[in-house]
């Protein structure tokens, strides 16, 4: 699996961006990873998620996820993450900020 993840916006607009790939992960973070996208149902969410309230210092989260032979893209602003994606994206908030 390999996930493409870009958070742009908020107070300084700072852009963060980063690929990971399970193939290059130790095992456990791959599983982990590998759960978290299954409980986010990222393949059934809609490909843009925004809230009717637009907030200039929230951020957008940009995911494009590839999966044997499968590929999704969501584009989700903060004000409207499903709980079930914040998960996903915290973790990989924190891989980017690794990196």
């Amino acid at each position: 699996m390999r996930i493409y993840f870009k958070r742009r916006g908020g107070f300084a607009g700072i852009t963060k961006k980063t690929t990971i790939d399970t193939d290059t992960l130790p095992p456990k973070e791959a599983s982990t990873l590998a759960r978290l996208v299954e409980v986010a149902d990222l393949f059934r969410l809609l490909e843009h998620i925004t809230s009717p309230n637009l907030q200039s210092d929230r951020f957008q989260y940009k995911l494009t996820v590839e999966d044997n032979g499968k590929q999704h893209r969501v584009t989700v602003s903060e004000a409207a993450l499903p709980g079930t994606l914040r998960p996903l994206i915290e973790w990989l908030e924190s891989i980017a900020q690794k990196r």
